[in-house]
């Protein structure tokens, strides 16, 4: 892989995981006010909702290693009708755009909660739609093995298994800075905890039935995608298998001893402790993931 493409893997891996998580925390912060009320539900997820602007700015600076110039995003725009990258490079400061507002609006309280609410929901569909767009700008004729319906799934699945589990991180770390005791906080944090590890445990369901789908719609596509394939089987058969269980050990492993000890009071450290390992686990394993997708491509054409 040469620069332009870890630009592209550090872009798209950060710009899932910033979608991803704001989305997962407007969830939770929408079944604490329910729970908890507004003031509650707020200081739980206001510190973890502020990571994502910063997060989304790694990843549009990683992305201008492979645009070149700021200016190419400018001339991204004019091609919005028609190209899935143009897209791509306008939803991306869209959101960024969108999300900072939301993240200004709700640091100093400005306007109603409605009003910010609805800023936050906004900033988490512009994201959805970014993901969306990432998974088609690869949905290329010339390149048989990106050209499946298993690249926006994937896409979408990194999304939201990074989302669940960086908010679960974020959310642990926020208790633990606030230093809360107060018994209805911790329920609270404890069952969305489990929520999260269920959630990702699906996931993990999801990417293991994608994969073998995958690599059985490769075999019957011809020699382009059988080359794919042959490296994902051959040559980069130790990466894969290494991804596969770093993701089965967060996703699955670690997220079923979290849920299990979100049950039991008084087990913030080991909470944390799970939440932390089980991020850090499926991350390195949605890069090693990212890196096969761009160091088996197999272009056709010109």
């Amino acid at each position: 892989m040469n620069i332009r493409e870890w630009a592209l893997l550090i872009f798209s891996i950060l710009g899932q995981l910033a979608a991803g998580t704001l989305l997962v925390l407007l969830i939770v912060k929408t079944y604490a006010v329910r729970k908890v009320g507004v003031e509650k539900a707020t200081q739980l997820t206001d510190v973890p909702l502020y990571m994502v602007v910063p997060v989304m700015i790694l990843a549009l600076l990683a992305s201008l290693l492979h645009l070149g110039k700021l200016s190419h995003i400018v001339n991204a725009v004019p091609n919005l009708a028609s190209s899935w990258l143009s897209r791509e490079v306008v939803f991306a400061v869209v959101f960024i755009i969108v999300a900072g507002i939301y993240t200004l609006l709700q640091w100093r309280k400005v306007g109603s909660e409605g009003l910010r609410t609805a800023f936050g929901w906004i900033s988490a569909l512009i994201g959805l739609v970014l993901v969306y767009c990432m998974g088609m700008a690869y949905m290329l004729p010339a390149q048989p093995a990106w050209n499946t319906l298993a690249t926006p799934v994937t896409f979408f699945v990194t999304a939201l298994l990074l989302g669940v589990l960086g908010a679960a991180t974020a959310l642990m770390a926020n208790s633990a800075r606030l230093q809360n005791k107060e018994t209805a906080q911790q329920d609270l944090l404890r069952s969305t905890l489990q929520w999260i590890a269920v959630a990702a445990i699906v996931l993990l369901g999801i990417e293991f039935l994608v994969l073998p789908i995958y690599m059985a719609y490769l075999s019957t596509q011809g020699t382009a995608a059988l080359h794919t394939l042959n490296l994902l089987a051959g040559s980069y058969g130790a990466t894969l298998v290494l991804r596969l269980l770093l993701v089965f050990a967060g996703a699955g492993v670690v997220a079923a001893y979290l849920y299990r000890n979100a049950s039991i009071p008084g087990k913030e450290k080991a909470l944390a402790t799970l939440a932390y390992s089980a991020f850090v686990l499926v991350l390195v394993s949605e890069v090693l993931g990212r890196f096969l997708f761009y160091a088996t491509q197999y272009r056709i054409g010109i």
